[in-house]
């Protein structure tokens, strides 16, 4: 299958497109994967990639196809793949589009994960990193210490970081709901979309996406 993954953040893209990645025996390609593994093989694309982003500059959409486009042609990813944070606008959802049809393949289903905005704001804000080792990641509702503000693992301070605050977290929504969330429209139109609810645990949320493709699969057969 071949599959783009959507949500806002907080609504566990990352954890939940290595399990549907490795249920389905399909590559999970990332945006952020794309862009260390062509920048430390030193690819034009990597090396266009990391001008843009020394300079504090975006990177264009044409360099992410292009990277994202490499990626799928290679032979892991000819029965199938799962995109998680690409496309990240209708402009890159296009250009998708045609890129997949001059290759002659299309993708199979857009699985959106969906979470109330409150819910978004608890899952975030309510992190804390130990400073010891930022592997030790407690949340203060689902996964509280023993003792508040210390880490059960060395004992080091948990803090929140700056990207985790509440503020932080509502602006990256307003930035999910102006640019990316239009491309949920864009897919449901060519009726791809698949909608489920990204709430509960995580093997719940697993299951209920692979039920779902299942469904949307057997549908279009």
């Amino acid at each position: 299958m071949r599959i783009v993954l959507v949500g806002p953040p907080g609504a566990g893209k990352g954890t939940q497109a290595a399990f549907l990645a490795k249920n389905l025996s399909i590559p999970h390609i990332s945006t952020g994967d794309l862009f260390r593994a062509n920048i430390s093989k030193g690819t034009d694309l990597g090396k266009q990639a990391k001008a843009y982003m020394d300079a504090g500059n975006l990177v264009p959409d044409e360099v992410t196809i292009g990277m994202a486009r490499a990626r799928m042609a290679q032979p892991d990813a000819q029965n199938g793949f799962l995109l998680d944070g690409f496309p990240r606008n209708v402009s890159q959802a296009e250009a998708l589009d045609a890129a997949l049809a001059s290759d002659g393949v299309k993708l199979d289903a857009v699985l959106d994960l969906e979470v109330p905005e409150d819910e978004v704001v608890k899952r975030i804000a309510g992190r804390r990193i130990c400073r010891n080792d930022s592997a030790h990641v407690f949340h203060v509702t689902y996964s509280a210490p023993k003792t508040e503000g210390v880490c059960d693992v060395c004992g080091g301070e948990l803090y929140q970081r700056d990207d985790d605050s509440e503020e932080t977290v509502r602006k990256r929504l307003e930035v999910y709901h102006t640019q990316t969330e239009p491309i949920i429209d864009h897919y449901r139109a060519q009726g791809l979309l698949v909608t489920i609810s990204a709430l509960g645990k995580v093997d719940e949320v697993t299951e209920r996406a692979m039920e779902a493709l299942q469904k949307d699969r057997a549908a279009q057969a």
